[in-house]
């Protein structure tokens, strides 16, 4: 039988790359196992090869990988963890990689600890997968044509990002096909906290790989002609129309009765210099916070409270509720139910952003804090990855465009907001982004409280493969846009 395949294995683990290179080896459809390593191995691996390399994501390993292999497909495996291949599991992506012509195949897979099997399903690829973070799971499945043909076009030599490149070259000439089927086992998962992993694109010691990661997805929208250049269009405030209220903070609300009064405490304590409001869209509670609401609305004429007569709406219909209510400010101002603003000064820094930067967004800062408002790692996220000139590019690689939001409110009622409860702010943010300057104010002024209350904590892998799904979708509908945009 013809020998196809050649394995590439970052070095760590001894002992689990020894079980994976002992469970490939009798495949017969494996030519040659290559460990990746960034200094010379001692004591070499009886059946394996070992290559020097500064990083095992590097293009310069890209480049190795392409100059090693002489077979027909590259298996690269991306981490140390003993990997399992399940019976004629080699033989089921060969068969598909033929039959789909892909590029690159990737399918879900078991992991396991204890001795118990988890399931982990990966999320098909579309073109709005840009995210640098996208699981393919660990096992990653090449045409060899494909990578030699990628690494020929690699003009950035990269340390952290060389992987990410690739795969946005492939994708360019050939499909990324998953097989949704549960082809291998992970061994010894290692679990890292939720909101480690949430937050991590954030982290400041992770800046170094961001830039690399922002310059490789900014050179990949360039290349399929979707790359938006500045500058972006102004708004005229003293040119606009007029409004009875400045500013308008809205509070989409359902079930929220343990801290939805201090949320409505930290926007009633605001001082602004104009007239403003605060817009609740009550969304049918039945845990106490309607009364809540009904009770603090005695006490001031700033607070209008709005029960809809639609039972179908998620956050993103309402805000739609509230951004449309003729007694709506000229800026529609963001705030959780769960959080608070940091100060009393948060209404009037966010309008004064809007004015002095002429934008139709405006994104803050925010500091992470339990329920006490003691604050938590990693404290102040303030997305310094958001850069005036290409902002709107690598808002298309990242998962989030930062808190507290706010918008100009004709131009968010021209768009609409999506009626979901997830991913409604960023899509809507991603379009303005299209056309509009979105001004950015870096340090905190919102605080984010995490408490198990949370609509984001302790997802599941379903649900959060559905909720990448979704902005991934998000991102193909405005990667086409901006590529059609290109051809006016």
């Amino acid at each position: 039988m013809e020998k196809m395949i050649t394995v590439f294995i970052p070095f760590g683990n001894r002992s689990e790359i020894e079980k994976t290179i002992k469970r490939l080896n009798t495949n017969s459809l494996v030519k040659e196992i290559f460990v990746v390593s960034s200094e010379k191995v001692q004591n070499n691996f009886s059946n394996a090869k070992v290559i020097i390399s500064d990083s095992f994501k590097s293009s310069r390993t890209v480049e190795l990988i392409a100059e090693h292999s002489q077979t027909k497909f590259i298996m690269i495996i991306q981490n140390d963890k003993a990997i399992d291949p399940g019976k004629f599991s080699i033989e089921r992506f060969i068969q598909v990689a033929e039959s789909t012509s892909a590029g690159m195949v990737y399918s879900d897979s078991y992991e396991k600890e204890k001795s118990v099997l988890q399931i982990h399903p990966v999320i098909d690829y579309q073109p709005g997968s840009l995210r640098d973070d996208f699981d393919f799971g660990e096992v990653i499945f090449f045409s060899t044509d494909a990578i030699k043909e990628s690494a020929k076009r690699i003009t950035e030599h990269y340390k952290f990002a060389g992987f990410y490149d690739l795969r946005l070259k492939v994708s360019q000439k050939y499909p990324l096909v998953r097989i949704p089927e549960y082809l291998y086992t992970v061994e010894a998962v290692e679990d890292v906290g939720s909101e480690e992993k949430h937050f991590s694109y954030v982290d400041p010691k992770n800046r170094e790989v961001q830039v690399e990661m922002e310059k490789a997805v900014t050179q990949h929208l360039k290349d399929i002609n979707a790359f938006l250049k500045s500058p972006f269009k102004e708004i005229e405030f003293d040119k606009a129309e007029k409004f009875e209220f400045e500013a308008s903070v809205i509070i989409p609300v359902r079930n929220r009765v343990k801290t939805i009064g201090d949320a409505i405490d930290s926007v009633l304590k605001q001082k602004p210099k104009f007239k403003f409001n605060l817009i609740i869209v009550d969304n049918h509670s039945t845990d106490g916070t309607t009364e809540l609401i009904k009770q603090k609305a005695k006490n001031t004429d700033l607070l209008i409270h709005v029960i809809p007569d639609r039972k179908d709406l998620g956050i993103g219909g309402c805000w739609n509720e509230a951004v449309h209510n003729p007694k709506c400010g000229r800026f529609a101002l963001q705030l959780d139910s769960d959080d608070i603003y940091s100060d009393e000064k948060t209404i009037q820094t966010i309008v004064d952003t809007f004015h002095t930067e002429k934008c139709a967004m405006v994104v803050g800062s925010y500091k992470l804090t339990d329920i006490e408002l003691n604050e938590i790692p990693p404290g102040l996220i303030d997305h310094k990855e958001w850069t005036p000139d290409n902002g709107p590019n690598n808002a298309l690689r990242i998962n989030g465009l930062g808190a507290p939001r706010a918008f100009y409110t004709p131009v968010l009622r021209e768009i609409k907001i999506p009626n979901v409860s997830y991913g409604e702010d960023y899509g809507v943010g991603i379009t303005i982004s299209r056309y509009y300057k979105i001004g950015r104010i870096y340090h905190a002024v919102y605080l984010c409280r995490r408490w198990e209350g949370n609509s984001d904590a302790k997802l599941d892998i379903v649900k959060m493969n559905n909720n990448n799904i979704y902005k991934d979708r998000l991102r193909t509908f405005e990667l086409l846009a901006r590529i059609d945009k290109q051809k006016l």
